[in-house]
């Protein structure tokens, strides 16, 4: 098993970033805003001029961000959302300054097994999904192709009113990336998931509510304030390693063949945490009215049965 603090995009992309002495990268991001205040960081794709359309260089930035926060026991939540007022993000850009194709490589390329075969939304949204940091995503505008498939690995979606989300890949001539296949059943149910991605029409976020996509929808003006204020909930009233812990619960166990796999990883997660400095913290606050400071980091105290899975590699 490998700790997930010291997974790096590095580790699956050939362009290496430049590391401090603590292991995490100090590139500069040019097409993402990464900004940490009141232990909250945001995330904002920043390419308005384009409908922050979706690109190599902002994936590669992404991730580090995550890489970044991660290793940071001072981020306890992350709001992700786009710059500008018309897009979350636009999907792939399509029309790249490079010249080169939007989808792949111009390579051809035989064996699968070949890192450049690899989908980029994909390689985002597993990343993110190995997030030790809850993941809101404020979606302020349109979010379609890549830009829809980067909300699933979130934990909790709030949308503007007039945001519009869009699954268009059969509508490209392509199909759907960022692991849609596996997040957006779970998400929303097969049946819905069947219908947008077939369909690949663009739908209000009226549809998304309905369809279980988001949380809840928000005015334009209102929408970052709803979502710092759930991020705020989480920061002030729980322990960041019990919420590390049960994101990858809720995200990995209903998935399992069957619930003693469940039983197996709470009790022994159970077990050692009953015995932290959080705990006592958690009763004590509990019975003396106050707010908790939980003492246990991210980066030290995570269970010694975590991460209790072996990371799938790419083959």
């Amino acid at each position: 098993m490998r700790s997930l603090v010291t997974f790096h995009y590095a580790q699956l992309m050939s362009t290496k970033p430049i590391n401090n002495e603590k292991g995490v990268s100090t590139m500069t991001y040019t097409q993402i805003l990464y900004d940490v205040a009141d232990q909250i960081a945001t995330i904002t794709l920043n390419r308005p001029e384009k409908m922050n359309a979706f690109t190599g260089t902002m994936m590669q930035e992404m991730m580090d961000a995550f890489d970044r926060l991660d290793a940071d026991d001072d981020v306890r939540a992350v709001v992700i959302t786009g710059a500008g007022d018309r897009a979350f993000c636009a999907g792939a850009d399509l029309t790249p300054e490079s010249g080169k194709k939007p989808f792949a490589s111009e390579e051809i390329v035989d064996d699968y097994s070949d890192p450049r075969v690899r989908d980029g939304g994909g390689l985002l949204t597993l990343r993110m999904y190995q997030s030790l940091k809850p993941v809101i995503g404020a979606i302020n505008g349109a979010a379609v192709g890549v830009g829809a498939t980067m909300l699933l690995s979130m934990d909790i979606r709030l949308a503007s009113e007039k945001a519009r989300i869009g699954y268009v890949f059969a509508r490209r001539g392509i199909a759907p990336d960022g692991a849609a296949s596996w997040f957006l059943p779970n998400i929303v149910g097969r049946a819905q998931a069947l219908e947008w991605c077939m369909t690949g029409r663009v739908f209000d976020a009226e549809e998304a509510l309905k369809g279980g996509l988001v949380r809840s929808l928000h005015k334009p003006e209102e929408l970052l304030d709803a979502a710092y204020t759930l991020a705020r909930e989480i920061v002030d009233n729980t322990a960041p390693v019990s919420v590390a812990v049960t994101r990858q619960m809720l995200w990995q166990l209903p998935s399992a063949p069957h619930p003693m796999e469940a039983h197996k990883v709470d009790s022994r997660i159970i077990y050692r945490r009953a015995k932290s400095a959080d705990a006592k913290e958690g009763i004590a606050s509990f019975l003396e009215k106050r707010t908790p400071v939980y003492p246990d980091k991210v980066s030290t105290n995570l269970p010694d049965s975590f991460p209790w899975w072996d990371e799938p590699v790419y083959e």
